[in-house]
């Protein structure tokens, strides 16, 4: 298994190594160490770090997914983390379902989110979904039906992305909107979900199932890569009990 990048590994402790390996396109993934972990948290303690919270901090700029296993947090409350809230309800998709950076409704949004899927009993039923923008919006567009992409209220906002007109990532927010609100309202929910995962795989979205302790550094608003997230259902929600997520924003709420 391949070493970790020298940004991470000449800056944790002596002695125990990173095993750190590519997810694909984009994204790394952290396994541990090559010696035992030197404390179960292991990820709160490379953040707790200014130097080493840094180093992992550029990586997730410049990788743009970091998932670390096997982190056992036995309270999350206490580290900072807070639940993960929202469900789809009756005849139509919730807003976690869409695509989307995390903090929307903050001034500024966060440079990363944390997302763990604490050790627990009860097994985690939807993915996470996570791909970069803006290609997520391009992808979107791409396969939206013929009936919508060609409607003439689409405008602007299709010439625009095809073109890859747009300038900022305001715009690119815009356009996004734009197409999800069509697509909420013109497609049943059934075939609204359908969609979303056809994005996915033409995005090549980022869709392993969860595994217990696991964490998952998303940059988030970044000057290099950024990416967006969604739920992503594995089969129709049918009222099972489902493992719960908790997340945290590293580099605010844990600020040096």
């Amino acid at each position: 298994m391949a070493s970790a990048p020298p940004d991470i590994a000449t800056t944790i402790p002596a002695g125990p190594r990173l095993r750190v390996r590519s997810l694909g396109a984009f994204g790394v993934a952290i396994d541990g160490f090559d010696d035992p972990a030197p404390h179960p948290d292991w990820l709160h303690e490379l953040l707790a770090v200014p130097s080493w919270r840094e180093a992992l901090f550029a990586l997730v700029d410049r990788e743009g997914l970091v998932v670390c296993r096997d982190v056992h947090t036995p309270a999350p409350e206490q580290q900072g983390y807070r639940g993960v809230r929202g469900r789809s309800s009756r005849g139509r998709l919730s807003q976690g379902e869409y695509f989307h950076h995390d903090g929307c409704s903050t001034p500024t949004r966060p440079r990363i989110v944390e997302i763990r899927f604490p050790h627990q009993a009860t097994p985690r039923h939807t993915r996470t979904a996570i791909a970069p923008f803006p290609d997520t919006v391009i992808a979107m567009l791409d396969a939206m039906p013929a009936r919508l992409s060609t409607r003439d209220d689409l405008g602007q906002w299709r010439a625009r992305v095809t073109a890859r007109e747009l300038d900022s990532s305001t715009a690119w927010d815009q356009a996004q909107g734009v197409f999800t609100r069509l697509v909420r309202r013109e497609l049943s929910t059934p075939d609204c979900r359908a969609y979303f995962d056809a994005v996915d795989v033409a995005v090549g979205a980022y869709r392993a199932p969860w595994e217990p302790g696991e964490s998952r550094l998303i940059a988030n608003e970044n000057a290099g890569r950024t990416m967006q997230h969604r739920r992503a259902y594995l089969e129709a929600p049918d009222g099972r009990p489902n493992g719960h997520l908790v997340k945290r924003w590293p580099n605010e709420e844990l600020a040096p």
